[in-house]
């Protein structure tokens, strides 16, 4: 087994909180918040808790997926304008058909900390194809690099994982890089330890990680993440309920989770300020 801790702090856990995600609704989970002053006053709460970063998503003004600058640029602004240093990371997947430079355009026009770059094409719930195709890859990568927004490189499965290697080696993306271990995602590789170890295991040695877990899952992978010394991704986007038959009440409360059993590993959760040097993030 290879050392599983790679670059991340041994004493520091970043945790980045997924508000809104493309596919739950308020009808799964009334607290999600979908709307921009909803997504700003989530982030607030999600720092206040002691998330380092928010991966955003945006809706249209009918909740609906979407990628529209106006929308990102909303969101983005209210969490600036407040002074609030949580980092931010924006996603280029919005939701299924749209185009390219709609996916890449807020981070190139908003330059967050990071933004979401999905390894690979994957059979989406088993209902749709959510298309990474190497084109579009090549061109994410080398648009962020261009605008100075790190890569957060989503590993759904093992190809993902050995597409991401070779981007690295051609240049497209940059050591050391971030890894998001995304488990449990229909189509994807299902959220349990056994999986997660076998991820860790193949990553390149120059990278920091993190983990999440979707569904029944979830709590599993987070604990066997802090427990390999790897840092976690919690937030309604991935999981709607808190515990079964119990639906969450906030994105914050499951950083606090987070927070409380990380504290009883030794470990605290990581500043915003702090995520910038694990992350290498200037």
């Amino acid at each position: 087994m290879l050392d599983t801790r790679r670059l991340n702090s041994k004493d520091k856990v970043i945790v980045t909180a997924a508000l809104t995600g493309a596919v739950t609704t308020k009808k799964d989970n009334a607290n999600l918040p979908t709307q921009p002053e909803e997504i700003c006053k989530s982030a607030l709460e999600c720092y206040a808790a002691g998330a380092a970063v928010v991966h955003i998503h945006v809706r249209d003004e009918e909740d609906g997926a979407s990628m529209r600058y106006d929308r990102f640029e909303a969101a983005v602004s209210r969490i600036r304008e407040t002074g609030c240093p949580v980092l931010l990371n924006l996603t280029s997947s919005g939701g299924q058909g749209f185009g390219w430079e709609e996916r890449i355009k807020p981070f190139k026009a908003l330059k967050p900390e990071l933004a979401s770059f999905d390894a690979g094409t994957m059979n989406w719930l088993n209902t749709v194809v959510f298309m990474n195709e190497p084109g579009f890859l090549e061109l994410c990568g080398k648009e962020m690099i261009e605008a100075g927004v790190k890569p957060e490189i989503e590993i759904f499965d093992m190809g993902m994982l050995n597409t991401a290697k070779y981007y690295l080696k051609k240049g497209i993306l940059k050591a050391p890089a971030h890894f998001q271990l995304c488990l449990g995602a229909p189509g994807g590789m299902e959220a349990t330890t056994e999986n997660l170890l076998y991820l860790v295991n193949h990553l390149p040695e120059d990278c920091t990680w993190s983990a999440f877990g979707i569904g029944k899952g979830a709590n599993e992978v987070m604990m066997a993440a802090l427990a390999l010394g790897g840092n976690i991704r919690v937030g309604l986007e991935d999981n709607v309920y808190y515990n079964a038959g119990i639906k969450a009440e906030s994105n914050a409360q499951f950083v606090e989770r987070v927070k409380r059993i990380a504290a009883e590993l030794g470990k605290s959760l990581a500043t915003p300020e702090e995520a910038r040097e694990i992350l290498g993030i200037k």
